[in-house]
């Protein structure tokens, strides 16, 4: 397989629709428009089924981008894989994440072992009926097993997070399963949005053999005891499909970053994020701080946020599951966010919410990824 460079880019938005800091580094020359393979990004919007900011931020990316490239806006969304995660409660702040990849003739002098590499894969459509069941969790974990093999990686204890984009509900889908005499997992649009991000983290345990029993339909959102420890997933009305981005350490990689990861426990497990921190050599003290001895500094942070389902954290009660004006998600999202921006200095990381069967309940996975320098 040839040698790929890798390179991170963490740009500050005004709002879902600016593409300005982007459009700055491709024509400073900073980014090839044409090694751009995934965009993940955090939108000011309420992350419900009805936050367009995520669409709308994924239209104004593929508009900018179209001209860049020589293609249809519709062709630069098929060509990159974009997940929008809504949502920037508390101190989280607006951004994206961008991904490059170009071949290399060979390792740069100064970098070796294994260094960040990134892979990416799609499934085929979905029924309305097939969300959040077994058809769900076996195309994911194909779709996982091909954006290995994209990004490089064999062992699958290399890959430390696996992003996924997966569809959601909406009244007129449930109507058309109805209309072919078939079931939904629920008729809730909201409930489904849990129901096929649950089913697509099971995929991605199942792919990387976190998970080595047979998966039925009914334990999707039941056995909490089945969980990946390395996936995220997003839901979105934009798509029928999931969209799946791997990302992981490589020998095939020349990158000049690396990524690690931890797991949460539950939402307040300072040390799972310090431990993910210090797998990618950061200095944690009361905020992260760039290893000068070693060269490294932090990139960028990847977590996922979630109410125990239980009702308590450490024998506590909490009502994020009770209140009715704001989602639990949304309540989530704001702890972990802030749990993590203290600790990073910085509310320019990516939290997302929903985080059933990703990692044990209440808690989630945390990676992050360290510049070398």
């Amino acid at each position: 397989m040839p040698t790929a460079s890798v390179g991170v880019f963490k740009i500050a938005t005004k709002g879902p629709g600016d593409v300005s800091g982007l459009m700055a580094m491709i024509v400073s020359g900073a980014i090839d428009p044409t090694s751009i393979l995934a965009v993940l990004g955090k939108t000011e919007g309420n992350g419900g089924v009805n936050d367009f900011t995520r669409e709308y931020a994924v239209a104004a990316l593929c508009t900018a981008l179209a001209s860049q490239l020589g293609l249809t806006p519709h062709e630069v969304e098929q060509r990159i894989a974009f997940v929008m995660s809504g949502g920037t409660e508390g101190v989280l702040s607006p951004h994206i994440t961008v991904f490059t990849r170009s071949e290399v003739a060979q390792r740069p002098a100064g970098i070796s072992g294994k260094r960040l590499s990134i892979g990416m894969a799609q499934t085929r459509d979905f029924l309305p009926e097939e969300l959040g069941r077994s058809a769900q969790i076996a195309e994911t974990a194909k779709a996982v097993k091909a954006a290995m093999a994209d990004a490089g990686i064999a062992n699958p204890t290399d890959v430390h997070f696996v992003q996924i984009k997966c569809p959601l509900l909406t009244s007129e889908r449930v109507e058309a399963a109805a209309a072919r005499g078939n079931k939904t997992a629920t008729i809730s649009s909201y409930s489904s949005m849990a129901y096929s991000r649950g089913a697509s983290a099971l995929g991605v345990a199942v792919a990387l053999g976190e998970v080595t029993s047979d998966i039925r339909d009914e334990d999707v959102l039941r056995r909490y005891d089945l969980f990946s420890k390395v996936a995220s997933t997003s839901s979105g009305i934009e798509l029928m499909h999931n969209v799946v981005i791997v990302l992981g350490n490589s020998d095939n990689s020349a990158s000049e970053f690396e990524i690690g990861h931890a797991v949460m426990n539950d939402a307040i497990d300072t040390p799972a994020v310090v431990s993910a921190l210090q797998s990618v050599g950061l200095e944690v003290g009361l905020r992260v701080a760039p290893r000068a001895e070693a060269g490294r500094e932090l990139v960028n942070i990847f977590a996922k946020a979630e109410a125990s389902p239980d009702g308590s954290v450490r024998g506590f009660r909490h009502t994020m599951l009770e209140d009715t004006d704001i989602s639990s998600t949304r309540h989530a999202r704001a702890a972990v966010g802030g749990l993590i921006a203290g600790l990073a200095g910085t509310g320019v990381v990516y939290v997302s919410g929903g985080a059933e069967h990703q990692g044990p309940a209440g808690g989630g996975p945390v990676a992050a990824i360290a510049r070398m320098f």
